[in-house]
């Protein structure tokens, strides 16, 4: 019987440095989101508040792979699932309720995972 041996040598600060692109990539990930769907003139939008200052994304747990899209308005759910209202088009040519939902199962259903891939090739250089 033959005795194999091998020795491998982890270069931990190369994963440590795409441990780090992972967390940017995933924050870039979700501002992208963010810039596409207010551009898409999808959100309802009278003042531009809902859409502009008070949506943001929220990195506090970005490192344990979590961001999310916060709108911080007290009306921001009740537009949202309420796809009924009959939304004012003339600043948001597209405004309607659930305006995620094309990013979530819609036809832009692969962006994020596109736009992560992207981001972290850049960053990583792989």
């Amino acid at each position: 019987m033959m005795n194999v041996r091998s020795t491998i040598k982890l270069n931990l600060a190369k994963i440590k440095g795409l441990t780090a692109a992972q967390t940017t990539a995933l924050e870039q990930t979700a501002e992208a989101l963010h810039t596409e769907v207010v551009q898409s003139e999808i959100m309802p939008r009278d003042t531009g508040n809902l859409q502009n200052e008070s949506t943001f994304v929220d990195y506090s747990h970005a490192k344990r792979g979590k961001v999310s899209i916060v709108s911080s308005t007290p009306y921001a759910r009740r537009l949202y699932f309420h796809p009924e209202y009959h939304f004012q088009t003339f600043e948001n040519a597209f405004a309607s309720g659930k305006w995620y939902e094309p990013w979530i199962d819609g036809v832009s259903a692969d962006f994020c995972r596109d736009a992560f891939k992207k981001i972290y090739k850049r960053l990583t250089k792989v």
